[in-house]
């Protein structure tokens, strides 16, 4: 045995992983299989070919390890990779759009969590193969909790800090205080480059403003697509040239955006240096940033500055926490006068409403209530299951007791969600009532699922925006609940930019009664849709010229 290990390290020092693979399978004895060994056959088989059929063989082969020898430092290698590795899988039916996974996976992973939890707490690679269950399990207040375990034993981890300031936004107990806290000390945490490794930043004297915007999610079927292209296609070219810098990987999508600007790079295989200074070459007078901590964030770039002024925007409604930060854009409804001090950065409000969608290029009918002919009210929410709270679950639940026959649409991401999902609804009494429509790949067939939906609920505390701006293009109202800071008054912003005030709840408590009053009043649902249907476009939300005027106007007044 000690001459086929000395073997065995022979060949994976030569990525043989095949003879490896074999060796183990056919010329080791079951009895003599240890963890170090299977852990060894899971791993090779990975690196020797990492399409499905080998990790669901690697997984097993990884599960064998840790309950061989439970508690042994190969053993518990073995249970980290069995974890990652199974929710390898589970992206990978994620991005298939496969309808079923084997969700007692979950269950196992959990009760292994619980028997070594100790240990984990204590191994920075152990929560984060732990983060990533809680999160696909929709369990963030877990994932919260190994996310600030691992800053307690990594304090410089960037990554973690902007997951947990993300992660906090979707549960109720984190007021704008900590928000900013938690981002001054993100900013702390920011590397800051040698001066003369850096191109010089200066002002310059631009024959007219060079204004840059950087995203990573330039790119298919993202939300943030659909408000940068009512910018791109509404300004003056002879006041502006227009740069724009992505960090993601390209598509269509990022080929039609090209064709709106001056000049694009992608800077995803670039270090921060060579992005810096690329970046600074331009000579870029105003930079605005559509990520801030979500996404493939890039905030050491923004810490280093690459512009005189930089703008936070769109991708991310909350404060960066970053002092190289110049501006946020918000607009009235969204940050009080007394909250400023909350923000790092200066605020610029807009006028009217601080994003503006580009709408859709198909035409808009007019569809009576669904429930004129159906009978009974069909409530509908198509937001990110993250943002589904148990405060959200709680009052979703009573609506759907206190209207008859009442039914709720949620759109699918994956069977396994469905099942968590479902379960929460079913502690809360609710069950049969719930409907849950498969992932539509075709984005036609997604806008017509809010022809099936008479009144849509928004999430809190973090709202839905391009969801809301969705429904409202197709007719449909939004019953909001009214916030505390700038994520969770989006809703707010997007109603009363309707002239919908009476669609927005105080509190829970009114959120709730405020529903069944409209699902209980057709006639007063049919007016509302009506309005909706003939103000819709004339709005803020969809008027792309008159949102552009204000926005362009405000980046001229900040830059003189």
């Amino acid at each position: 045995m000690k001459e086929k290990t000395v073997i065995l390290k022979d060949l994976f020092e030569n990525k043989k992983y095949s003879e490896i693979i074999f060796i183990i399978e056919n010329k080791i004895n079951e009895e003599k299989k240890n963890s170090g060994l299977l852990n060894l056959l899971g791993v090779c088989k990975l690196l020797n070919s990492q399409n499905k059929e080998n990790l669901l063989s690697a997984v097993n082969n990884f599960r064998q390890a840790y309950l061989k020898e439970k508690g042994t430092p190969n053993s518990m290698h073995g249970l980290k990779n069995f974890i990652n590795a199974s929710m390898d899988i589970f992206d990978i039916d994620f991005k298939e759009g496969k309808e079923k996974f084997d969700n007692e996976v979950f269950e196992e992973i959990l009760i292994y969590f619980s028997e070594n939890k100790i240990f984990f707490e204590k191994n920075h690679s152990f929560l984060r193969a732990m983060m990533r269950v809680f999160k696909r399990n929709l369990d963030l207040k877990n994932a919260i909790y190994c996310l600030k375990k691992i800053i307690d034993i990594d304090q410089n981890n960037i990554d973690a800090m902007c997951s947990y300031i993300y992660f906090n936004g979707f549960i109720k107990d984190w007021d704008q205080k900590k928000y900013l806290d938690n981002a001054k000390h993100l900013n702390k945490l920011l590397p800051i480059y040698p001066i003369d490794k850096l191109v010089k930043l200066e002002k310059y004297n631009n024959k007219k403003i060079n204004l840059a915007f950087l995203s990573a999610d330039v790119r298919a079927k993202h939300s943030v697509t659909y408000f940068l292209e009512t910018v791109l296609k509404e300004y003056s070219n002879s006041e502006f040239d227009i740069y724009l810098y992505t960090n993601n990987k390209e598509d269509s999508t990022t080929e039609k955006f090209k064709k709106l600007c001056k000049k694009t790079l992608n800077i995803k295989n670039l270090n921060d240096v060579e992005a810096i200074n690329a970046i600074r070459n331009d000579k870029i007078d105003i930079l605005i940033d559509l990520m801030a901590i979500t996404s493939d964030q890039r905030l050491a770039l923004l810490k280093n500055r690459l512009a005189p002024i930089q703008i936070s925007w769109c991708g991310y409604c909350n404060t960066s926490g970053l002092d190289q930060m110049d501006y946020l854009i918000a607009d009235k409804n969204l940050i009080n006068k007394n909250e400023v001090e909350l923000y790092s950065e200066k605020i610029i409000l807009l006028p009217k409403i601080w994003n503006c969608h580009i709408g859709f290029n198909r035409e808009r009918k007019k569809n009576l209530s669904p429930a004129i002919n159906n009978k009974y009210i069909t409530f509908g929410s198509f937001n990110n299951f993250r943002k589904i709270s148990d405060d959200v679950i709680m009052a979703w639940s009573e609506i759907l007791k206190k209207v008859p026959n009442s039914k709720l649409i949620l759109k699918a991401s994956d069977s396994a969600s469905i099942i968590i999902l479902s379960n929460k609804f079913k502690k809360n009494n609710v069950l049969n009532q719930i409907y849950f429509q498969p992932h539509k790949k075709n984005f036609e067939d997604h806008l017509n699922e809010y022809n099936k939906i008479d009144i849509s609920l928004d999430t809190f505390p973090y709202n839905g925006v391009t969801t809301s701006f969705e429904a409202i293009w197709m007719g449909v109202p939004v019953v909001t609940l009214k916030g505390f800071n700038f994520n969770s008054r989006c809703g707010e912003s997007i109603n009363k930019n309707m002239n919908l005030e009476h669609l927005i709840g105080q509190n829970k408590h009114d959120y709730i009664n405020k529903t069944i009053s409209l699902a209980a009043d057709l006639n007063k649902l049919e007016e509302v849709r009506n309005i909706i249907f003939n103000n819709a476009l004339k709005s803020p939300l969809f008027n792309t010229k008159e949102f552009s005027n204000d926005f362009f106007n405000s980046l001229k007044k900040i830059y003189n």
